[in-house]
């Protein structure tokens, strides 16, 4: 199954701010000296700055487009003093510029051999992180700023080998090179780098042959991350080699295919990562001696198991436990109940029963045991876990019974994936009180029940699917002006509603009706677990969906949220579609298909300005297709067969791509792409008998949306990181809009 991933780490050393609460405790201002003044002022007119320039990688913002205003040659002698300037750090003996802080920037520029930025060779402190320098090499004029303690280049286009110069910046503790274009291998240089305490060249192109013996002589490194480029390890010739004895280890994606020998004497750890590897057996035992760690994240890999030893209880701090797409087998792991936070084992072949011991873990935000082979309730127990807990996904397993109230007190809950289960009864009533609720996916079961209208004042639900299960009865007509204001994506398809579609409810779901114009964002949530006073991994996941449209199973790794969907297909629904829908200006996806809709098809649809796909086939819709379709230059799918419609086909605009799929089963249509012509303005076919084509409302499905909880990313990276996933399907329309893409970094 396709994943998608993003993995963050921000570590934060104690040195920085230690230099910057001792330079800053007096009142003193430093007064910059005018050659460096002269450097920061032709450094900012070598750049582009604007907010088109923030970085595309960046998680919580999007960037500070301002950060150089502040750098002008006027406004009197403060204006003057480039030690006052934004992102400027000067030393407040000597006046010199030691630290430059442009991360986020959104900056656009090159830095070639004569940027006056190696002019500032009292450096200690640089970061340039998250910003575009349009596949700039470094420099080795990089080399002249042997002061540096502190160096970030993360996310930046740069591309190039990493420069041997590096080697000579001997002050150096914290290097983050990760997130660019680099190719070729590491210096051999850099094992000179003595007093190196951190080390990320995570998702990168380098390569060639890599002996981690080359790090043996930097006896201080805590941190180093080689994930996700194109290297092979060379196995230890002595494992027992004094390496050092690293907190933070990242070789995911690199082409291990058995767990390196010189981890048995790591046992500080407490972060690691070995993803994305072909590593296969069990667990060996001597993991057990990772007594400090805090985040383990071993998933997509063919493990089978860990060893049947109560040893691995001892992991009392573990905080993180990412065992995702393996080959587990048996029962659920046990883990250490108090300590863990996040807990993933999905995509494995775990079976039997959940244990009531699993709602100990007083302290869970994030619980996945979804696609495996669990069969049993699910424990009533779990109501004790909702005051912290944030995400459950038992999707895609046999639980089976009813579904217990969720919740005891307070309620986290953000999102809920129970679907593909043999869940029954009803929805339990408790989830209403569950305010931060933005994501509840309940489809393909057995819930007997009405819709949910009860569900409407949680303001902040975003996502509700209930399709494929045995709700019926009539949607009935909302009881104020304010239910469901933010719903964005509605599945209620093959189930059996019946009545009238609900008119007003299309009135009032604002998300619906306005066009989300923000920058790009996806569905999800992120979460941070502390490695330490100074040390915090970052991860975020993804809610991502999957359609299976006429058969093609197609995935998207992030839903973008301003994405929109009412899906009311496959029920039956009576009477006319409703005017009040054309209200709906923000919604991309419409599919009223298998029912027993009647009358026109109403103009006011012209309205959906930016729909992609609509959905009318297998109804008793009659009459002429409205012109005022032919204004939504948008649509990409389009389906009105089986239906009673009549007259010509509109040939304009978006009309033109449709074929003759998207009308067959319309005796009395007429005209291209129909190999029937029209014989005239007014004349049209005779009709049909009824029913002579309409295949009826309980045939198979045009469109079957399923919502899951696709990847969730454990993991750090030095600075800030995102990692890899896929997605399967055509290159069509809806991946090409909706659908953000990756291709899984695998070695």
């Amino acid at each position: 199954m396709a994943e998608s991933s993003s993995l963050f780490i921000m570590i934060v050393y104690l040195f920085p701010l230690l230099f910057h609460l001792l330079t800053g405790a007096s009142h003193f201002v430093p007064r910059c000296c005018e050659d460096e003044r002269s450097a920061l002022m032709q450094l900012k007119q070598s750049l582009k700055e604007g907010p088109e320039y923030c970085s595309r990688f960046y998680i919580d913002s999007s960037g500070d487009d301002k950060k150089l205003e502040s750098w002008q040659l006027e406004g009197g002698q403060e204006g003057n003093n480039c030690c006052t300037w934004s992102g400027v750090q000067c030393d407040g003996r000597t006046n010199h510029v030691i630290g430059l802080n442009l991360s986020q920037a959104c900056i656009y520029g090159s830095i070639n051999s004569s940027s006056s930025l190696f002019r500032l060779v009292h450096l200690e402190n640089l970061d340039l992180s998250f910003n575009d320098f349009n596949f700039s090499p470094i420099p080795p004029e990089i080399g002249n700023l042997w002061r540096l303690t502190m160096l970030d280049l993360s996310a930046n286009v740069l591309t190039g080998p990493i420069p041997s110069q590096l080697g000579s910046l001997i002050h150096l503790k914290y290097l983050d090179l990760s997130l660019n274009r680099f190719h070729g291998p590491v210096p051999s240089s850099i094992s000179h780098l003595s007093n190196l305490r951190c080390l990320d060249v995570y998702g990168n192109n380098l390569s060639g042959d890599l002996h981690l013996g080359m790090f043996s002589g930097l006896q201080g490194l805590m941190a180093l991350v080689l994930s996700f480029n194109d290297f092979t390890l060379l196995p230890e010739p002595n494992a027992s080699e004094s390496y050092p004895l690293l907190w933070s280890l990242g070789l995911a994606s690199s082409k291990l295919h058995e767990f390196p020998e010189f981890l048995r004497h790591q046992h500080d750890l407490r972060w690691l990562d070995l993803s994305y590897n072909n590593i296969s057996g069990q667990i060996p035992e001597w993991f057990s001696s990772f007594i400090y760690m805090r985040s383990l994240n071993l998933s997509d890999n063919s493990l089978t198991g860990f060893p049947q030893h109560p040893v691995f209880l001892n992991w009392t701090r573990l905080i993180s436990l990412d065992v995702r797409s393996n080959e587990l087998q048996g029962p659920l792991p046990a883990v250490p109940y108090a300590s863990i936070q996040f807990y993933f084992v999905s995509n494995n072949r775990l079976s039997g029963k959940i244990s009531s011991m699993i709602c100990n873990m007083n302290n869970i935000q994030l619980l996945d045991l979804a696609k495996n082979n669990f069969s049993s309730v699910i424990p009533r127990c779990l109501s004790n876990l909702s005051r912290t807990l944030m995400v459950l996904s038992l999707h895609d397993n046999n639980f089976y019974g009813g579904i217990p109230q969720l919740h005891k007190g307070a309620c986290s809950f953000r999102m809920i994936d129970f679907s593909n289960n043999l869940l029954e009864g009803p929805l339990p009533r408790s989830l209403a009180n569950c305010t931060e609720l933005e994501f509840l996916n309940m489809g393909n079961n057995m819930i007997q029940d009405i819709f949910p209208s009860w569900l409407g004042s949680l303001a902040n639900l975003k996502v509700l699917i209930l399709q494929s299960n045995r709700l019926q009865g009539p949607i009935m007509e909302p009881k104020s002006n304010f239910e469901f204001p933010n719903l964005q994506i509605l599945d209620l398809s093959c189930n059996k509603f019946v009545g009238l579609l609900p008119s007003n409810y299309f009135q009032y779901w604002k998300a619906m009706r306005v066009l989300n114009t923000s920058g790009p964002s996806y569905f999800g949530d992120s979460w941070n677990v502390p490695l330490s006073s100074f040390v915090s991994v970052i991860g975020d996941y993804d809610y991502s969906m999957t359609i299976v449209n006429k058969g093609t199973v197609m995935v998207y790794a992030k839903i973008l949220e301003y994405l929109t969907v009412i899906d009311l297909s496959s029920n039956n629904f009576t009477g006319e579609i409703p005017k009040s829908i054309g209200s709906l200006e923000g919604l991309h996806l419409l599919n009223l298909s298998h029912n027993l809709l009647a009358g026109r098809i109403p103009p006011a649809l012209n309205g959906l300005t930016n729909l992609e796909a609509l959905d009318l086939s297998r109804n008793h819709l009659s009459g002429e297709i409205p012109e005022k379709l032919t204004e939504l230059t948008s649509l990409a799918v389009f389906n009105v067969s089986y239906n009673q419609l009549s007259g010509s086909i509109p040939r304009v605009k978006q009309f033109n791509t449709f074929d003759n799929s998207s009308y067959k089963g319309n005796a009395r249509l007429c005209g291209d792409p129909l190999s029937k012509k029209c014989s005239g303005p007014d004349k049209v076919a005779p009709s049909s008998p009824a029913g002579d084509d309409h295949a009826g409302s309980n045939t198979s499905v045009e469109f079957d949306w399923k919502v899951i909880l696709m990847g969730f990313a454990s993991g750090l990276v030095i600075g800030v990181v995102l990692g890899q996933g896929i997605s399967i399907g055509g290159d069509n329309w809806f991946v090409r809009k909706f659908g953000r893409r990756y291709r899984r970094r695998r070695a």
